[in-house]
């Protein structure tokens, strides 16, 4: 009786009691093996996977918070140009040319609010997988051009040199709409950061069942420290940039390549620009071949 009281019940008490501490939100609970690693039971088993299981929650909890402190954040900064603009579009004898600019400064910072919404509840169906992709051959090439001309107008107000190579046809096997996501937020990405007078190169090449996409920009580039988390939520390189966007562009754009088996990759050097490289799945054998050559 004193051998299983010391060996199951006590141990099994520890272990009842720091599952009640988790239950209420103690994610700093440890319970100590019984043995040695070289004589490990059952028991210590569980036990150990009950403590990962813990640290698990505990790292959840951690970025669920983080996650919500930055929304709040994101949040008040547009909420509070609303609000200061709108104080001073109620000031007497203000000039119709102010009164524009004033509501001018409203509807963009109205329309950061909504972005940013539509980004967070993007990243939560996507994460919580409520879309279910619906994959089907279709030609990127033709999705490639319409994103960019999408783009022409801002492209051509900063003087921006825009080249492209592309095959005439470049079948791959994913969702449409989803994909156009990662190709908007690429590309606006690419029009934001580089300079007036400066170029961006978008090339498309097909190869051994894989179709490759690159956009690259003449931009200010990243520091190695910045190219490890640009695909965190909230994470933005640059924080002069912040009112350029919310930090969830290229978080959607990796979750919608890892739903689409797909993967992407950054080349980056300071004060020489970036290249974002994603790769998808070519449709069939023959979803690859290149044409004569498209151009814009």
């Amino acid at each position: 009786r004193w051998q299983i009281k010391k060996t199951y019940e006590e141990p099994m008490h520890r272990l009842a009691k720091a599952t009640a501490k988790v239950a209420q939100g103690d994610f700093s609970v440890y319970v100590p093996p019984l043995h040695t690693v070289d004589k490990l039971d059952y028991l210590d088993v569980m036990i150990l996977d009950f403590n990962t299981m813990v640290e698990e929650l505990g790292s959840i909890e951690t970025l669920k918070t983080d996650f919500f402190s930055n929304v709040s954040h994101e949040m008040k900064t547009p909420i509070a140009v609303i609000k200061n603009y709108a104080e001073l579009l109620q000031m007497e004898g203000l000039p119709g040319e102010q009164k524009k600019e004033y509501a001018r400064n409203i509807e963009a910072a109205a329309e950061k609010l909504s972005g940013l919404i539509s980004n967070i509840l993007r990243l939560n169906r996507l994460e919580n997988q409520r879309i279910v992709p619906e994959v089907e051959p279709y030609d990127v090439c033709r999705q490639l051009c319409d994103c960019i001309l999408q783009f022409e107008e801002a492209w051509e107000e900063k003087e921006i040199i825009l080249e492209t190579r592309l095959e005439d046809c470049a079948m791959v096997e994913a969702d449409e709409s989803l994909l156009e996501l990662v190709w908007n937020n690429l590309l606006s990405n690419a029009v934001k950061f580089t300079p007036p007078g400066g170029s961006i190169t978008v090339e498309q090449t097909s190869k051994d069942g894989l179709v490759s996409v690159s956009v690259s920009d003449t931009g200010c580039g990243m520091e190695p420290e910045s190219i490890r988390h640009i695909f965190d939520k909230f994470y933005q390189a640059d924080g002069s940039r912040s009112r350029e966007g919310n930090g969830l562009g290229l978080a959607l754009v990796k979750r919608v390549l890892e739903l689409l088996d797909g993967g992407i990759q950054v080349f980056s050097e300071p004060g020489k620009g970036s290249t974002f490289l994603v790769t998808l799945p070519a449709a069939g054998a023959d979803g690859g071949k290149a044409g004569a050559g498209r151009g814009l």
